[in-house]
């Protein structure tokens, strides 16, 4: 059964054909009206509350980095440039769990993350990135 979550309210769904209605197009979100959700793969379901502490991992709100690029609007760092996960995610249609990165807050501080990147498996393209503190 397909899972699927809302990149703008965060909100999970299930829907059985992957079809809004009896209507040809992707699904969109009943909770906010959001005009697509991404598919969670079942081998990833993160915690309920992921993407909701964009703000207290970066300083920066939801609203001031959604849409912008991932790498620039966070600062991350700690990849070399041929291996940029976004890049790589995106070029290749693969995800890439468990890398290893630097966060530059918006106070200037260097926070180590792990990030998680999921490329939309449609004809419009975009990307999910989770972004988790790395402890230890």
């Amino acid at each position: 059964m397909p899972h699927f979550i809302c990149p703008n309210c965060k909100e999970r769904s299930i829907d059985i054909d992957r079809k809004e209605g009896m209507f040809d197009e992707a699904v969109s979100c009943h909770h906010c009206g959001f005009g697509f959700l991404f598919e969670l793969m079942d081998d990833y379901y993160p915690a309920p509350t992921t993407g909701r502490g964009v703000f207290e991992l970066s300083g920066w709100s939801e609203q001031e980095v959604l849409g912008a690029d991932v790498v620039s609007a966070f600062g991350l760092a700690g990849f070399e440039e041929e291996k940029n996960p976004v890049k790589l995610s995106l070029e290749w249609g693969v995800r890439r769990l468990n890398e290893q990165l630097q966060l530059r807050t918006r106070s200037g501080s260097l926070k180590a993350v792990i990030g998680d990147f999921f490329p939309a498996l449609d004809d419009d393209g975009g990307l999910l990135v989770a972004l988790t503190p790395a402890h230890g």
